[in-house]
């Protein structure tokens, strides 16, 4: 640990309630877990949120989703890409919004931050639709936003300590790499749990970086995958030394080709265009 006990402990002392989901987005991850969700409850949730539900609208329209029909209003954009879609852009849409700081130090990170996670979701939904996972693709997606939330949430605690203090003299990119590799697996765990995500997600943020993973877990093995080219493609700003060694045995589970590795390239590349 690179930074000083006194900050660790100001970053503990606060609260697990920083914000790092959108209330109305958490609702809908949340309701995924429930089998038997109607389309008419999604509805209801996202209605509840004018600004999300105008960009989720937006996104549903665009090239990537819009296919040969546009949507008009949020039920025919549900009824056309399915409820783990539509939470998947709720996610998207309400995590970029999340990313921004009053505190320049943290802003930049943030910036840095969701360019990353998004460049990770898009590498899994990618990496699972060219691997023969299609019907996995949603939940790839939110995998590879997700993965990093821990730093969301130490930088949302560094922010309220800097506003606190009136300075950021103890904050620069080497203490932040420190904070981000001691601290972010922990404490993105914690968050998970607390706000009840659906334990596929808190399994992702609890072993994305371990040395070992299990085998028949293809959507971890998917994100340990992307995670570690986003760093090949320089699409990680704050790396750090706890990245498994490589990830053969990732490919070897997913049976990558080299075509769909270029594919994924692409589209990784292509998010933060």
């Amino acid at each position: 640990m690179g930074f000083s006990l006194d900050l660790r402990y100001q970053i503990c002392l606060q609260p697990i309630e920083l914000p790092v989901f959108n209330s109305v987005a958490l609702e809908l991850l949340q309701l995924l877990a429930n089998a038997d969700a109607e389309i008419n409850n999604m509805i209801e949730i996202i209605n509840k949120d004018q600004a999300l539900t105008l960009q989720i609208l937006k996104m549903a329209n665009s090239p990537v989703y819009a296919g040969r029909y546009k949507s008009e209003t949020i039920k025919e954009s549900v009824s056309r890409l399915g409820v783990a879609q539509i939470t998947s852009l709720a996610m998207a849409a309400s995590q970029a919004a999340l990313h921004v700081s009053p505190v320049p130090v943290v802003n930049e990170a943030m910036h840095h931050l969701w360019l990353h996670s998004h460049a990770c979701a898009v590498g899994c939904r990618s990496l699972a639709i060219g691997t023969g996972y299609q019907p996995l693709a949603d939940q790839a997606y939110l995998a590879g936003l997700l993965h990093d939330i821990g730093k969301l949430y130490l930088l949302k605690a560094l922010e309220q300590i800097c506003l606190k203090s009136g300075t950021t003299a103890a904050l620069d990119r080497e203490t932040l790499l420190d904070v981000f590799s001691d601290m972010h697996v922990e404490q993105g765990y914690r968050i998970m749990h607390h706000w009840d995500i659906p334990p596929l997600y808190c399994n992702i943020v609890a072993h994305h970086h371990t040395d070992t993973f299990d085998p028949p877990d293809v959507i971890l093995a998917m994100v340990r995958l992307i995670n570690f080219q986003s760093r090949v493609f320089e699409l990680d700003a704050y790396p750090r030394f706890i990245q498994p060694d490589d990830v053969l045995p990732e490919m070897g589970v997913l049976s990558v080709t080299e075509a769909v590795a270029a594919q994924v390239e692409k589209a990784m590349r292509g998010s933060c265009a």
